[in-house]
């Protein structure tokens, strides 16, 4: 069943006033469904959006933790304070990359033969902190917020084609520092389109620096993904150094498994007590995903609490799949807590998904998805 606002609601999740729901006089109005919203985002959102998520704030190299047992890690916080550092000398015209080099040190004989890299890629697995080290890197550059941009690489494709290719350039190429999140090595158009860009912006002097996930049928369980990011960029490869960041999932280290689902009574009755909590059926919400461009599900959130969610279900397909992933991911930025009933969120996809090409976005997912359940296990306390 669908619940696109273009046709007559076929579905019920819940009452849409308090007393019929049996909960008592706890909201004036049902709470507001997910699927009712077809959010349309200007391309100037876009840009003035290229900031580090919510989530990432506050974080700065001083509140990233290294593991004691995996001494990469602090090299990596050594060498990103540097890199840093170094930026402070350089301009985005260009006219301060022949006096620094990588980490401000040597010179290069010309502005397009830099001494070293001009941009720096974090290689790990899932967990290990890499998009915290990524934002803090962005807040310790030495330049104005205008001056330095942080996204996706979804987000990036998603600003090309909202602005265009050249106009792109255009409003890139006066930042010091371009950060890309999550750099996609698994669509060969847009890593060449997103490759060619990079390119514009490294001979206009923009800084660099990157995360990614690994390519489709490179299942190698501890594996990292840096030959297969040098590769994939071509001529780009030399603009970058690689940092390897070995380690475990941190928002597992230590910590409980996550809750058990809540039963539909416990979680519709929190969504009714929490103010700015959303309330979908999870088919539901799939169905709507489908509908809706995946740039515009940060703005699908905006202004939420909580995103309860009733009769979660295993994912039967990968599009669907990768949809998820991508929802999961812009809340676990905006820390929207999730609470649901049905099944655990480390059984949503099936075992030759796991396996399969795009496994370490689903194994993200079920990490990210299981770290805002337990945020949320004080709405059914509070309910």
């Amino acid at each position: 069943m669908s619940c696109s606002v273009a046709r007559p609601l076929a579905w019920t999740t819940v009452p849409t006033s308090p007393a019929a729901s049996g909960f008592g006089p706890i909201a004036d109005t049902a709470p507001p469904s997910l699927c009712a919203r077809e959010p349309h985002v200007p391309a100037d959102r876009l840009v003035a959006e290229m900031v580090p998520p919510p989530r990432f704030d506050s974080v700065r190299f001083g509140t990233y933790l290294p593991d004691p047992n995996q001494p990469s890690q602090t090299e990596a916080v050594r060498v990103l304070e540097g890199f840093a550092a170094g930026l402070g000398g350089a301009h985005a015209s260009g006219a301060g990359r022949a006096k620094r080099g990588f980490l401000g040190f040597g010179k290069a004989k010309a502005p397009k033969t830099p001494a070293a890299p001009r941009g720096v890629y974090l290689d790990g697995g899932y967990g290990v902190g890499k998009t915290h080290l990524l934002a803090s890197l962005w807040h310790a550059t030495p330049a104005e917020p205008a001056l330095k941009a942080f996204g996706t690489f979804v987000e990036l494709t998603n600003l090309v084609g909202a602005l265009g290719f050249q106009k792109t350039v255009q409003t890139l190429s006066g930042h010091r520092l371009l950060c890309i999140d999550e750099f996609e090595l698994d669509d060969p158009g847009d890593t060449v389109l997103v490759s060619t860009l990079l390119g514009k912006l490294v001979d206009a002097g923009v800084a660099l620096a990157a995360t990614s996930n690994t390519l489709p049928g490179k299942l190698g369980e501890g594996r990292f993904a840096s030959a297969d990011f040098l590769r994939e960029i071509q001529g780009l490869s030399a603009h970058f150094r690689a940092l390897r960041i070995d380690g475990e999932d941190y928002r597992h280290r230590g910590l409980p498994e996550a809750p058990a689902p809540y039963t539909d009574e416990q979680v519709t009755k929190a969504a009714y007590a929490t103010a700015g909590a959303s309330l979908d059926t999870f088919p539901d919400l799939l169905e709507h995903l489908a509908r809706v461009h995946p740039s515009r599900y940060g703005a699908l959130t905006d202004d939420l609490k909580a995103v309860c969610l009733t009769d979660v279900r295993p994912i039967q397909d990968q599009s669907t799949a990768l949809r998820l992933v991508v929802l999961a991911d812009r809340l676990y930025d905006r820390e929207v807590p999730v609470l649901a009933s049905g099944l655990p969120f480390d059984r949503l996809f099936s075992e030759e998904m796991l396996n399969g090409g795009y496994r370490k976005k689903y194994f993200r997912a079920i990490s990210r998805l299981t770290a805002l359940a337990r945020d949320a296990k004080g709405l059914v306390e509070a309910a």
